[in-house]
């Protein structure tokens, strides 16, 4: 029995390992590429549930990739961030990314009720609107005790709407009567994945993708506040309604850490090589890749079709508004 469980942990965990290497590679052709290696693995993923059906017998090692391989890869994120960067120059960006993450969620929230939307799905969109997409998502779903098959729905429709806003800003660019800077700016504050800002700011030139990069981080840096400020309001949402505390997300800590390190040691005091930095972001890419097949594979059509479609409302015009919210504050 021993013997049946550790082949469908391995072969579970193997199983997610191609799918991501395959959504990978796909992702490099030219029209997946805008799409993005995350996405495209979680719509292989997806595909095959509903061709195959779920693969019970690898249960194990499929639940392994969606949560303890997705907590290793937050944790590693954290090595994208540099607080030092942020705090020195980036602190107008940082207030006003607080104004956009707070603007998303709770906008997400008041359209989710007024629509009667999925409130779990759209929560989850609206921090990952406001803050960095699949890695917002992901780091906030254990404390809001969403199911996968929620964080998977809303991964995928942060990508997709990421994507099209992505190509309408590289679109609407030349017409805005907006500086580079300034541009760079806007798509940093207001786009959704970190991918997606670097695809809509690189036409614009090096400065407007520099200022992008700068003011998308400095709202994953907001992540770390974000998730303790729901915990505390879950926490006394859950004691009224006499049910089990949330447990706190330990690799948040890992992320905060690794944050540090990039920042203030490997920054300053210690040069790491560029190839073993980028060595470390693809084991990261493909940690979240496998991650997200694992919750791919979780997703059911008819049920995505009947809970997806409200929340993607809300967050269309949720994203919409945001844009404008931001062209005006800059």
């Amino acid at each position: 029995m021993g013997t049946v469980k550790t082949k469908g942990f391995m072969t579970g965990i193997l199983f997610t390992l191609i799918i991501a290497v395959f959504g990978m590679l796909l992702a490099k052709l030219p029209i997946l590429e805008y799409i993005g290696p995350l996405a495209t693995a979680i719509i292989l993923a997806f595909l095959y549930r509903q061709i195959f059906g779920y693969p019970y017998k690898m249960t194990s090692g499929i639940q392994f990739s969606s949560k303890i391989l997705l907590r290793a890869a937050i944790i590693l994120y954290g090595l994208k961030l540099n607080i030092d960067v942020i705090l020195s120059e980036g602190l107008t960006l940082l207030a006003q990314s607080v104004i956009v993450i707070t603007f998303s969620i709770v906008i997400s929230f008041i359209l989710a009720k007024m629509i009667k939307a999925d409130m779990n799905i759209s929560m989850l969109v609206g921090v990952g609107t406001g803050v960095c997409g699949a890695a917002a998502i992901a780091a906030v779903a254990p404390i809001l005790k969403s199911k996968d098959e929620d964080t998977a729905i809303s991964i995928g429709i942060i990508a997709l709407l990421g994507t099209l806003f992505s190509i309408a800003y590289i679109f609407l660019e030349p017409y805005l009567p907006m500086k580079p800077d300034e541009y760079g700016s806007w798509a940093g504050l207001s786009l959704h994945e970190l991918a997606h800002v670097a695809l809509a700011a690189e036409p614009a030139g090096t400065n407007a993708l520099a200022l992008a990069l700068l003011a998308k981080l400095s709202r994953v840096f907001l992540l770390i506040p974000l998730c303790f400020i729901l915990i505390f309001f879950m926490r006394r949402r859950e004691s009224k309604e006499s049910v089990k505390k949330i447990p706190f997300p330990y690799f948040l800590i890992g992320f905060v850490l690794m944050s540090i390190l990039n920042s203030y040691v490997l920054g300053n005091h210690l040069t790491m090589p560029e190839k073993v930095m980028e060595g470390i972001s693809d084991i990261t890419s493909l940690l979240l890749a496998m991650a997200m097949t694992a919750l791919g594979l979780n997703i059911d059509l008819l049920s995505t079709v009947r809970r997806a479609s409200k929340p993607f409302a809300v967050i269309l015009s949720v994203s919409i508004m945001l844009s404008v919210l931001v062209y005006i504050m800059i």
